[in-house]
């Protein structure tokens, strides 16, 4: 009998290591995000009814005028669609992954993040459907969608963290 139980013990601890395995295998890595290319971006945006501007009139990344989607996250792009959608507002992007954004691992650079213009409609959905969550360290007032990714409200517009595509 106790020779049955041992057995038992020892397969479920086997099926249960195999079962976490699988998981831990299954799960995405962070290398592993999808990158898209300016035209790739900007196809997914005008198909979705999504404007962006640029100071500079330009989309090189390497100027910190224009307004790049280069290497931006396709989870990034899916989520401010998402954002559209949900809303029902005008979105206009006004910063992509060029150069002269603060630097980090989740940053405009590594294609996480997105600046949109703070209009009155979008301002209102964020405030009102996401929870406060408190100052950034630069003073900006940031929400949380339920997805988990962050808006922060900066002197003249949302600079919007995108951690996934927030439920597209």
């Amino acid at each position: 009998m106790l020779n049955a139980l041992s057995s038992r013990a020892a397969r479920t601890s086997a099926v249960a290591a195999v079962s976490v395995a699988a998981v831990l295998t299954a799960a995405p890595s962070a290398s592993a995000v999808t990158k898209l290319t300016h035209a790739q971006a900007t196809a997914k945006l005008s198909a979705a009814g999504i404007s962006w501007t640029s100071s500079g009139g330009c989309s090189n990344r390497n100027v910190s005028t224009c307004t790049s989607f280069d290497q931006v996250n396709s989870a990034t792009i899916d989520g401010i669609i998402t954002l559209k959608r949900a809303s029902g507002c005008s979105i206009l992007i006004t910063g992509g992954t060029e150069t002269g954004h603060a630097s980090g691992t989740y940053s405009h650079w590594n294609g996480y993040k997105l600046d949109i213009s703070p209009y009155t409609c979008i301002s209102n959905y964020i405030t009102g459907t996401f929870p406060y969550i408190g100052l950034r360290g630069d003073g900006a007032r940031q929400y949380k969608s339920g997805a988990g990714n962050i808006y922060a409200r900066e002197s003249n517009h949302w600079d919007i963290l995108y951690y996934n595509c927030g439920g597209c």
